[in-house]
């Protein structure tokens, strides 16, 4: 990892703590990249609760109660499945606050019509009272596997950044 991208996951680890909050995540082509991020942060075990990667729809539908459906009509890589990852880490801990979730096309190959390698979704939801929100962006990203893969974890950190100090 760079060190502007743990210089982003130390920040959101101490805006975690300082709400006293524990997130989790949920990932598809960033590989557990995510996790790695933010485990690589000494003292993470206080506000990292958990990781998933859910590379296959199976393990999008088992571990994170996707709806089959969802990827049926929108695919994995969408807006509405990378929503529903998100919101699944969060029913499936019981610790954590907010998640992070990533489903995209890190090249070479997987391009489909209207989904370009380099597309990437993020999920993030965050338990509101007894409630749960949910929010997604989409994001193209230029490069090779490597680098696609790398920012979308340094995309997923600073918009997580972004999401808690709004609150």
């Amino acid at each position: 990892m760079s060190e502007a991208t743990m210089a982003l996951a130390a920040e959101l680890g101490k805006q975690l703590l300082a709400r006293s909050w524990m997130m989790a995540c949920a990932e598809s082509c960033t590989g557990g990249l995510l996790a790695a991020a933010v485990t690589d942060i000494a003292g993470s075990s206080d506000w990292f609760d958990r990781g998933f990667v859910t590379y296959s729809n199976a393990a999008k539908i088992e571990l994170l109660g996707v709806a089959p459906d969802t990827l049926e009509h929108f695919g994995a890589v969408s807006e509405e499945t990378a929503m529903e990852m998100a919101a699944g880490a969060l029913s499936v801990s019981h610790q954590a606050q907010f998640a992070i979730s990533s489903t995209g096309i890190a090249g070479p190959g997987g391009a489909t019509p209207g989904k370009p390698v380099g597309m990437v979704c993020f999920g993030f939801a965050q338990r509101v009272g007894s409630g749960l929100t949910t929010r997604a962006q989409t994001r193209i990203f230029q490069g090779d596997r490597h680098q696609v893969r790398a920012a979308s974890v340094a995309f997923a950190l600073e918009t997580a950044l972004g999401l808690i100090s709004l609150r």
